[in-house]
């Protein structure tokens, strides 16, 4: 019985010095990066209507918003790509004056996807009854297969980098990759300034700019660490 305890406990220790032997290993950063053009937009606008009776305020406010909704189909822009975010209708009290005022106020978002129709569709629901505007993204209509693309160059930048540390050290190669971890971003372009303008020359019933788009370019930036092991 001691000689089997004696044999299990050096076949651990021997398990234990090798899962301890340290493999010759090197850590390396590799980047990708890339810019690319917006092809798309999401737009968060708003309604908003005040006065003194609240289902008056309510009932023009709906108006309004019904009005901006035919001008959004009018421009073919599917159901799916345009939604009500937010409805409320509130009472406003001022301490100075002791009145009261309701506020009724609705949000709409709208994922244009062609950018071509930007200028006509701001200017059209401005008209309509849209006087804020909460929001304008810039998206990628393909983004996600630039972000594949700018993985792969960061990771072949790793290994390049890799392999040159490691052919000064002769009789050494990069083997295997041991522990990958990413740190990525994308960076998307926004506009306001712009678009105020706009809304600012519509309501002063002045014409609306030729063009009020200045899109900017999209930057996604990746950046791995690889540990690869060293044969």
């Amino acid at each position: 019985m001691k000689k089997l305890v004696v044999v299990l406990l050096l076949f651990v220790a021997v398990a234990q010095a090798q899962e301890s032997k340290q493999v010759p290993q090197i850590t390396v950063t590799g980047e990708g990066k890339l810019k690319v053009m917006p092809d798309e937009v999401l737009l968060s606008l708003a309604v908003e209507n005040n006065g003194k009776d609240a289902l008056e305020v309510k009932k023009k406010n709906d108006e309004h918003v019904a009005k901006v909704l035919q001008v959004i189909k009018r421009f073919d822009i599917a159901t799916a790509d345009f939604q009500t975010e937010q409805v409320s209708l509130y009472k406003n009290y001022d301490n100075a004056s002791k009145n009261s005022t309701y506020v009724a106020h609705q949000t709409l978002t709208i994922y244009l996807k062609n950018l071509s129709k930007y200028d006509a569709l701001l200017v059209d629901v401005m008209e309509a009854g849209i006087n804020s505007i909460q929001g304008v993204e810039f998206k990628v209509s393909k983004i996600a297969e630039y972000e594949t693309q700018v993985r792969k160059s960061a990771m072949v930048e790793a290994k390049k980098k890799a392999t040159d540390y490691i052919s000064e050290l002769p009789g050494q190669k990069v083997g295997k990759a041991i522990v990958v971890s990413d740190s990525s971003f994308t960076q998307y372009p926004r506009s306001l300034f712009s678009e105020m303008k706009a809304i600012e020359m519509v309501a002063d019933g002045k014409e609306a700019p030729k063009e009020t788009l200045a899109i900017g370019s999209l930057e996604i930036n990746v950046t791995v660490t690889v540990t690869f092991a060293l044969e």
